[in-house]
């Protein structure tokens, strides 16, 4: 297709769909205002940790949780950055990134994305790669993505994001030399700062897994064959977040879990699919997360009401 028409042919696309919403009496979700996102002190970083949109250009009530939680996101005061941990489109399509860009335009934040299995299962490595790079760097107005890992400091703090080396369907395949491109990636944080790591799957029998998979199988949902490995390395460094998704999970007892001496496993759950084995388990649940000098709060989150919801926070000390 001639470059002149594709941003056209989305711009018509995305009229079109939304002219489908209203047809088929798809009710359009509103966040209440009442109480918008704002930090809770004077925090150096805050972020939006959300995990499987999974927006998809045939199913219209994922676009309508999804438009609600970006606009309460839109609503939001001193957000620094917007965190997604994969599973961004439900097959990998560019009508389905261009859904989430026409979401999320206008919120002038950092995005940070790392791909989950839907982003890339159903197609050859390196489409996947081009179509999920032109995603996040439209959402930054620049062209700095250019591969699944990478990393990134915001207001003095390190982001490690890692991506698949190649093609899976449901697990993820870190190299040998993406592992150790993390192992020297967490040692230059200077200890006593927080290590945010990003990835889409959590690690073996972590976060209730493999019950919540309901499966018998060790590694069932989780980032697959490199899980002890990438344990290992993690483990070997204080104040370690590693931020994930793919569980569809919600709010309770398998959000939170600490792994071996200093890795912080936190499972974000779905914001627009169906969550389940949770206290809470609706659409829309995410984490507000404000950085501090001692402390990482993580603030439990409805966007799609608008609400916050403090029962499910966690306030954890660094070392």
């Amino acid at each position: 297709m001639n470059s002149f028409l594709v941003p056209v042919f989305k711009k018509i696309f995305l009229l079109i769909f939304s002219a489908y919403l209203s047809i088929t009496g798809t009710a359009l979700i509103t966040p209440s205002t009442e109480t918008p996102i704002s930090p809770s002190g004077n925090a150096n970083l805050v972020f939006a940790a959300i995990a499987d949109p999974q927006v998809s250009n045939y199913m219209p009530d994922r676009y309508n949780y999804f438009q609600a939680a970006a606009k309460d996101l839109q609503n939001a005061e001193g957000l620094d950055a917007l965190i997604n941990a994969g599973d961004v489109a439900e097959n990998g399509l560019e009508m389905e990134y261009s859904l989430v860009i026409d979401g999320l335009s206008g919120l002038k934040v950092r995005h940070i994305a790392c791909e989950g299995n839907h982003d890339i299962r159903l197609r050859v490595y390196e489409q996947s790669l081009a179509r999920f790079s032109e995603f996040v760097n439209t959402l930054n107005g620049d062209s700095d993505y250019d591969c699944f890992h990478y990393s990134e400091e915001i207001n003095g703090y390190k982001f490690i994001v890692l991506g698949s080396d190649r093609t899976e369907f449901e697990e993820n395949y870190l190299s040998p030399e993406q592992l150790d491109w993390l192992d020297k990636e967490l040692a230059s944080v200077e200890d006593g700062m927080p290590r945010f790591v990003l990835v889409h799957q959590p690690l073996k029998n972590t976060n209730g897994l493999p019950k919540v998979w309901n499966s018998p199988i060790d590694s069932a949902g989780s980032i697959g064959a490199q899980s002890d490995e990438l344990k290992a390395i993690l483990d070997k460094y204080s104040n370690v977040f590693l931020i994930t998704g793919h569980e569809h999970t919600g709010f309770g007892e398998y959000t939170y879990e600490k792994v071996g001496e200093n890795i912080h496993s936190v499972n974000i759950p779905s914001l627009c699919v169906n969550n389940k084995d949770g206290e809470n388990n609706d659409h829309g649940l995410a984490f507000i997360v404000e950085v501090y000098d001692g402390n990482v709060l993580f603030r439990a989150r409805d966007l799609c009401k608008g609400e916050w919801l403090p029962e499910f926070d966690l306030d954890i000390e660094l070392v």
